[in-house]
């Protein structure tokens, strides 16, 4: 199937880091949250304004985790995103994680769609908020995104992801495509179209 658009997650999936658990220092409370969330157990709105309260991420350590995103890649994502793109496929990075982080990763990628949650900052960097009106921090904000992004637009489309949050954007694409190769979810193995452990596996899927 040649797409022309590919929808891929982040965390787990582009890299091998959960940015949320890394910006808590290992907290067991908070990676017990975040994985509850990613195996569909607890709804992604009952966990998002509590882990980032817990946290108080400052702009300082929301920078430093954008460099370690960088540093973080699963094997094989740049040329799969380079490959991509040198086909004509418009690659998008949709995820609930943090827009600031996100975007750093996006630039050495080369990657200009970002769908992210901003965070807001006081003057002195300490944490104040995230963006309460994005789809992205409650459950099928994903499948809102990607619906809206093919409203305005016509062709294939796939999703890359790992989580159960990933998962729910199924419905809103022509191949859903489960990746396994930091994380194993048996609910996303049970359930994609396909299901890989290498990201260089979805190109003979996808062009």
């Amino acid at each position: 199937m040649t797409c022309r658009f590919v929808f891929f997650d982040v965390d787990s999936t582009l890299v091998t880091i959960e940015g949320i658990d890394v910006l808590a220092d290992g907290n067991p409370a908070i990676a017990k949250l975040t994985d509850a969330a990613m195996n569909g157990e607890i709804p992604l709105d009952q966990v998002y304004a509590k882990r980032l309260e817990m946290i108080r991420p400052s702009k300082d350590r929301v920078e430093q985790l954008g460099a370690l995103y960088v540093r973080s890649l699963v094997d094989g994502a740049k040329e799969t995103i380079a490959a991509l793109q040198d086909n004509g496929v418009i690659v998008h990075l949709v995820t609930a994680g943090i827009e600031q982080a996100i975007r750093k990763l996006a630039d050495a990628l080369n990657v200009r769609s970002v769908h992210a949650v901003k965070l807001a900052f006081d003057a002195e960097g300490n944490y104040k908020d995230f963006d309460r009106r994005s789809f992205l921090t409650r459950p099928g904000g994903k499948e809102l995104v990607v619906r809206d992004i093919r409203a305005r637009s016509h062709g294939k489309a796939a999703f890359i992801g790992d989580g159960v949050s990933d998962l729910e954007a199924k419905p809103a694409v022509d191949l859903f495509i489960g990746f396994g190769g930091v994380v194993v979810r048996p609910r996303v193995k049970e359930n994609a179209d396909l299901y890989v452990t290498n990201l260089r596996d979805v190109l003979h899927h996808l062009l």
